[in-house]
């Protein structure tokens, strides 16, 4: 019999927006998307039509906005264990919502500049690191561990309609209004989640504390180890970090494409990303399905393995009709990444012991996220030696490639209550 945790809720008579406090979370979450998604749109056009940035100095900025993983995100996961996650979350937030602060502040003195944005988004994504991690680990507090399937499907779908709208209101608004003020806003959207994460009345319980704690270095090693000794974990570690670099290759060219090949103006550009992102609504609310359909486990690679072959037909794009080329290959790339994030993460959420749980999903993090600055770097590179459209073959042929490692780990079994909990 098919299993799910949304199944195990609705059986329970709860469902994920019962409790006041997952709301909370919710609109928070879905504010800071809304935001982020406009932004996304804002600071590549920033970058490229205002400061005239090139596939380097593009792949450069991108790159600064993860390194942090690779530099501070297993201690983070160590440092997470040791403090009450939800407090660690509304720092972040504010964090963030200074730093954005600051590119509109310049802009308007007339001093922003490439350095400037490689600076913000590197401390900016300091921040991402411990919210990301710490995010991952406080959701089975507030749910429990066998309604996370349920909560990242509801708290993905929200959040992606938010992506439905931002990106077109996004390249609406820089037409409007200029690239620079439009980051202004998501710096507001990160102190709305601030303050919804401040409304939780959920009790955290305390970190456990022991009179001899032991290394910092021990504990990040007991995590790695933990990870890579496990063969699901480390398929799953295998596949994202693959599909997360080529993402990271394409991200260094996608923008200038669209607007130097494909000839397309701002608000195009933003409806384009727009019109991919109905994609991950639509993953997003189906994931509990189609994990009942086929398989809580099963689904996993299958995602990849399905939609991975049809985004190969965002590259071959030209400008006219054609353009719908790269419409339906992100639709499709967005819908696979969207349904195989969701169960990767719920089945993880689900079998790791809970002490361990920040190491984890912080080892995660560093070896999926670690390889996007390398990415950025490489598909800046490709991008001014071989070419914009050549690169973005390379990228979507790696996400082809990436469902393979779960799938041979994986392809016997059908659901996650098949594997024992580690």
């Amino acid at each position: 019999m098919p299993t799910s945790e949304l199944l195990e809720a609705h059986v329970s008579g709860e469902s994920p927006f019962a409790r006041r406090d997952f709301r909370f979370l919710l609109f928070g979450q879905t504010a800071s998307q809304f935001g982020a998604q406009i932004s996304g749109v804002a600071i590549p056009l920033l970058a490229v039509l205002t400061l005239h940035a090139s596939p380097w100095q593009l792949g450069v900025v991108n790159a600064s906005s993860t390194i942090a993983f690779a530099l501070i995100g297993l201690p983070a996961g160590v440092w997470l264990d040791r403090l009450r996650r939800r407090r660690v979350l509304v720092i972040s937030d504010l964090a963030r919502t200074i730093l954005l602060t600051s590119i509109p502040l310049a802009a308007w003195q007339g001093r922003l500049s490439i350095t400037h944005l490689i600076v913000v988004s590197l401390l900016a994504g300091v921040a991402r690191v411990f919210f990301d991690v710490g995010y991952q680990s406080y959701l089975p507090t507030l749910l429990g561990p066998g309604r996370v399937l349920a909560g990242n499907s509801a708290m993905e779908t929200a959040r992606a309609s938010g992506q439905f709208a931002g990106p077109g209101l996004g390249g609406w608004l820089v037409g409007l209004v200029g690239a620079a003020n439009v980051v202004a806003i998501q710096a507001a959207t990160f102190a709305v989640s601030a303050l919804s994460l401040l409304a939780i009345r959920t009790p955290e319980p305390a970190p456990p504390r022991s009179a001899e704690r032991p290394r910092l270095s021990a504990q990040v090693r007991e995590g790695l180890t933990f990870v890579l000794r496990n063969r699901v974990l480390g398929a799953l570690a295998l596949a994202s970090a693959l599909a997360n670099f080529a993402f990271a290759v394409a991200s260094a060219v996608t923008i200038i494409f669209l607007s130097r090949t494909l000839e397309l103006p701002p608000s195009a550009i933003g409806l384009v990303v727009a019109v991919g992102s109905i994609a991950v609504v639509i993953g997003a609310a189906a994931t509990p399905r189609l994990s009942r359909r086929f398989g809580s486990a099963r689904i996993i690679w299958l995602s990849l393995a399905v939609t991975g072959p049809v985004a190969v037909l965002g590259p071959l794009a030209q400008p006219g009709w054609w353009v719908l080329l790269i419409v339906v290959g992100g639709a499709a790339g967005e819908l696979g990444q969207i349904v195989y994030a969701i169960t990767s993460l719920s089945l993880r959420q689900r079998l790791c012991p809970g002490h361990i749980l920040g190491r984890v999903n912080a080892t995660m993090r560093f070896l999926i996220m670690g390889v996007f600055p390398l990415g950025a770097l490489v598909g800046g590179m490709l991008g001014e030696l071989a070419g914009l459209r050549v690169t973005l073959f390379v990228s979507q042929g790696l996400i082809v490639l990436s469902a393979l490692p779960v799938y041979l780990v994986l392809r016997h079994t059908r659901d996650i209550d098949d594997l024992a909990p580690w």
